[in-house]
């Protein structure tokens, strides 16, 4: 039997987060974004963390705010609201105080949280509907 990888089997996967696996993979990527952008200054590692970020928080956003869409739809609008959510962070991060690695990694912390949380909020909300 072969296992293959499919974007609806991945995105499923990914929106169950059991026992936050995803959520965790999520800091982890954070954690390497931080360590690269203080120590090692690899653009290769930076890019596999960033896609690896973006891509789990991008699901749960999509599937939180645009559960009733098709798979492609979701992801594009889950990437829309995730750039958007960045943004905002990280605007007010620099109206407070000026962004260094310390700081995005506090941006990256704070999206990541809040979009694991989401995703939890909206798949008990339609669990108990």
């Amino acid at each position: 039997m072969r296992w293959t990888l499919r974007p609806s089997t991945l995105e499923r996967s990914i929106v169950q987060d059991k026992n936050f696996l995803y959520t965790i993979i999520s800091f982890s990527t954070i954690l390497v974004v931080f360590f690269n952008l203080t120590s090692f200054h690899y653009p290769l590692i930076g890019v596999i963390a960033s896609i690896i970020f973006f891509v789990i928080n991008t699901v749960f956003l999509g599937n939180a705010f645009f559960e009733k869409e098709p798979l492609f739809f979701r992801f594009v609008f889950g990437m829309l609201l995730f750039i958007m959510l960045l943004g905002f962070v990280g605007w007010l991060t620099l109206i407070i105080y000026n962004l260094d690695a310390t700081r995005v990694t506090l941006v990256l912390l704070v999206v990541a949280t809040s979009s694991s949380l989401l995703n939890r909020r909206m798949k008990h909300r339609h669990a108990t509907s």
